[in-house]
């Protein structure tokens, strides 16, 4: 019954993450299940496949920490690409620099978008007006094998859990495709998962991504609402990367309209990593 409030958890390990709130949309799509609630401490908030994605009052704590570390660590930023992506947090945030003149957004679920605009526009506010973006309704790992050589600045991979067909944005094949896209001062960047409560993924996707570019770094920080809370974001480059040292003269402006992020907050986050996964990857 429309008005009605319920509690929807997301399952994980004998774990229980819920939200109260009113459910506006419940859809089964070709590739998923879309819900989208209404609540009284997050606002509107998204779940994909039973697990939260985001809400107007997280996104900020994923979004700035996915994007800023690697735009502001870029004297030049022309063409980005975005994997995944579709509540138009990630973009929004790329498109805070004047610089960048093309935004390819791939996003392989047309409904995630819709409903997002519609649902979460406190999120994506006017970012699908900016001419500077593109949609393309497509297969990531498709769209990346078709990529130009050396084309982007930077690439965002900012798809949900690994799932059956988001597996493949977490291989090594997908991550070299991503390097052969990417310009020889080029960052590549994604959301790597909870060294808590997803540490053998998180293990594994930093493993690969060693594999295949000459460095990366991992930031860790929190998503509240996310299982166990503390998240991490991988950042890898072909050519050796300062992600400490902001090189974009725009940062000041970025920085002051941040919620999250800052310069400070990053130079710790940087160096959060838990003594176990240390041991892991050891």
């Amino acid at each position: 019954m429309k008005g009605t409030n319920v509690w929807i958890d997301e399952i994980h390990e004998n774990s229980r993450y819920g939200l109260l709130g009113e459910i506006l949309v419940k859809k089964k799509t070709a590739y998923q299940e879309i819900i989208i609630m209404k609540t009284e401490k997050y606002g509107n908030a998204l779940m994909l496949d039973g697990c939260w994605m985001t809400s107007d009052k997280e996104e900020k704590y994923y979004h700035e920490c996915l994007v800023h570390p690697a735009l502001s660590s870029l004297k030049s930023i022309k063409n980005i690409l975005v994997i995944g992506g579709g509540d138009g947090g990630t973009a929004r945030e790329c498109l805070k620099y004047k610089g960048v003149e093309h935004l390819d957004l791939v996003e392989i679920d047309k409904d995630v978008i819709e409903l997002s605009k519609k649902y979460l526009k406190k999120i994506n506010l006017s970012v699908w007006d900016d001419k500077r973006l593109k949609i393309n309704y497509e297969d990531g790992n498709q769209w990346i094998k078709k990529a130009n050589d050396n084309y982007y600045d930077a690439i965002f991979v900012d798809g949900s859990d690994p799932s059956e067909f988001s597996q493949g944005l977490f291989s090594a094949g997908f991550y070299k495709e991503c390097k052969r896209a990417l310009k020889d001062h080029g960052i590549f960047s994604t959301q790597s998962e909870s060294p808590e409560a997803f540490t053998t993924i998180h293990v594994n996707i930093i493993k690969s991504i060693k594999q295949v570019f000459n460095c990366s770094s991992t930031m860790y920080s929190f998503v509240p609402f996310y299982p166990s809370g503390i998240w991490s974001w991988t950042f890898a480059s072909n050519e050796k990367q300062e992600f400490l040292t902001p090189k974009s003269n725009e940062i000041n402006s970025i920085e002051s309209n941040c919620e999250i992020w800052s310069l400070d907050f990053q130079l710790g986050a940087f160096k959060m990593i838990p003594k176990k996964i240390i041991k892991k990857l050891s």
